[in-house]
């Protein structure tokens, strides 16, 4: 996923499909500059981790 799009996720009330590694997430914040995201699965908030973009998928 490109930075941009990301952030306009992020940005939106409307919650998206994004998938990490298989796993519904919600993407907290985007780091544009080392293109990363901090992310948590939607079943399990308490779990933050921050990845790459690259890892990140959304789907329709």
């Amino acid at each position: 996923m490109n930075a941009m799009r990301a952030q306009e996720i992020a940005d939106s009330p409307v919650m998206a499909n994004v998938m990490l590694n298989g796993e519904r997430v919600y993407i907290q914040h985007v780091d544009e500059d080392n293109e990363t995201a901090r992310v948590y699965p939607l079943d399990d908030p308490s779990n933050e981790q921050e990845v790459h973009l690259s890892e990140l998928v959304e789907r329709e």
